[in-house]
C-alpha cells in the first residue's frame, strides 16, 4: 500500500428507520431517523461514513461532493475536507452541507485506516483505552414505568454509570411535570448514578437558572442546551449564575461557532457531533480548541462514528450512547461496540477502520430512493 492510492468511487444510501415508539424532547417530535450513508472505495478497501440528516444530504454528495474526491488521494484527507468546504460555498455550510461533508470525512478516514489495516484509533493515535459512555434518551413522550424502564437498563442490566432524559416538555409549558420525571428518574436509579438533563433549548433565560436550583437539590449535573444555543451570550450568563456544568455545542456545523462558544464562556463542556461538524477532521480541531481553554469535549450522538475520534483526544469527558441512533446502528452495521461497564472499547475492533461492515440483509428494508 503506498500514498499513492486514490479515491475511485463515491456513492450514497439513504436508510430511514421508524423509532420503536414515539420520540419527542423539549421542543421536537419524530416517529423515524434517516441516515445517510457515504461509501469511498479505493483499491482493495471500502471506507463507510454516515450522518443523520435529511435524505438531501445524500444529493450534496452525489451533486457537490463527488466530483471534488474522486481521482484524490485517499490519504490526504484533510486536504479534501478543505476542499468539500471550499464546495459548498454558494450552497450554504451549515446545516445539511456540513452533514455531507461529515459522512464523507468519515468514509475517508475508514477507507484510510482500512488500506492500513489499522483499527481508526491506532492512526489517529490513542489518547486512552476506552471511551466513557452516558445513558440517553429518557423522551417526554414515555410515561414513568417507561422512563424507569430504560433507565434500569442502562444502570442495571448495562452497568452504565451515567444517564440523561429529556426535559423542557412543550418548550418549557410543563415545568412541573419536567421536575416530577427528574425526581422520578433519580429514584429510578439511585443516588451512586450520574444524573443528566437536556432541555434542547425550551426554557427562557430566568426559567432556566430557577430550574437549575431543583436540579442540583436532585443531584443534577450536566444542564444541556437550557436555552437555545444560538444565544451565547444567554448561555454564558445562565452558566455564571447555575451550580451545575451548562453544556451545548450539538448543533455547531462550522469550527468557527465552537470558537465563538468557547470564547463567549458559554459551557463547561463542548459538546460536538461528528456527523455534523465536517466529521472527523474538524471534530478533532473542536476538541483541541476546548483543550486551549482547559474545557473538556462530549461526543453528541451517533456513537459509533464518533468512537475512535473520541478514544484519541485527552479531554473527552464522555460520549452520548443515545437509545435511538445505537439502535439503528446495531439493526444497519455489523461490528458494533458493547458499552456494559459504561465505557466502549473500539480499539478492541475486529475489523480495521471503525470496524463496522453494512448488515446488506438487515439494511435493505430501510433503503429509501
Amino acid at each position: 500500500m503506498t500514498d499513492a492510492a486514490v479515491v475511485e468511487r463515491l456513492d450514497t444510501a439513504v436508510y430511514t428507520v421508524p423509532t420503536d415508539a414515539p420520540e419527542a424532547d423539549g421542543t421536537l417530535s419524530w416517529d423515524s431517523t434517516t441516515l445517510v450513508l457515504a461509501t469511498v472505495r479505493s483499491g482493495r478497501a471500502t471506507g463507510m461514513g454516515y450522518t443523520y440528516a435529511p435524505a438531501a444530504a445524500a444529493r450534496v454528495v452525489d451533486d457537490l461532493l463527488g466530483g471534488i474526491v474522486v481521482g484524490c488521494p485517499v490519504f490526504d484527507v484533510p486536504r479534501l475536507n478543505e476542499a468539500m468546504h471550499r464546495a459548498v460555498r454558494n450552497a450554504g455550510l451549515p446545516g445539511v452541507a456540513a452533514q455531507a461533508i461529515a459522512a464523507v470525512d468519515i468514509a475517508l478516514w475508514d477507507c484510510k485506516a482500512r488500506l492500513l489495516d489499522l483499527p481508526l484509533v491506532d492512526l489517529l493515535g490513542a489518547a486512552r483505552p476506552d471511551v466513557p459512555v452516558y445513558g440517553s434518551g429518557g423522551f417526554t413522550t414515555y410515561d414513568a414505568a417507561g422512563q424507569d424502564g430504560q433507565l434500569r437498563g442502562w444502570t442495571e442490566e448495562e452497568g452504565i454509570p451515567r444517564v440523561k432524559i429529556k426535559i423542557g416538555e412543550s418548550w418549557g409549558r410543563r415545568e412541573e411535570h419536567d421536575l416530577r420525571r427528574v425526581a422520578e428518574a433519580r429514584a429510578s436509579v439511585g443516588d451512586g448514578t450520574a444524573l443528566y438533563v437536556d432541555v434542547n433549548g425550551a426554557y427562557d433565560a430566568k426559567q432556566a437558572v430557577r430550574v437549575a436550583d431543583v436540579l442540583a437539590d436532585q443531584g443534577v449535573t450536566w444542564f444541556e442546551e437550557p436555552v437555545s444555543s444560538d444565544h451565547l451570550g444567554t448561555l454564558a450568563r445562565i452558566r455564571d449564575h447555575v451550580t451545575i456544568d451548562v453544556a451545548a455545542g450539538e448543533y455547531g456545523y462550522t469550527l468557527p461557532y465552537f470558537e465563538h462558544m468557547l470564547a463567549a464562556g458559554a459551557v463547561d463542556c463542548l459538546q460536538a457531533d461528528v456527523t455534523r461538524c465536517g466529521g472527523i477532521t474538524v471534530w478533532l480541531r473542536a476538541a483541541a480548541l476546548a483543550q486551549g481553554r482547559g474545557l473538556e469535549i462530549s461526543g453528541h450522538c451517533a456513537p459509533h462514528a464518533h468512537a475512535h475520534a473520541a478514544a484519541a483526544v485527552p479531554n473527552l469527558r464522555h460520549l452520548e450512547w443515545f437509545h435511538d441512533h445505537v439502535r439503528i446502528e446495531r439493526i444497519l452495521f455489523d461490528g458494533v461496540l458493547d458499552p456494559r461497564g459504561g465505557s466502549i472499547g473500539p480499539g478492541g475492533a475486529a475489523e480495521p477502520g471503525l470496524g463496522l461492515t453494512l448488515n446488506t440483509e438487515r439494511a435493505e428494508r430501510y433503503r429509501v430512493g
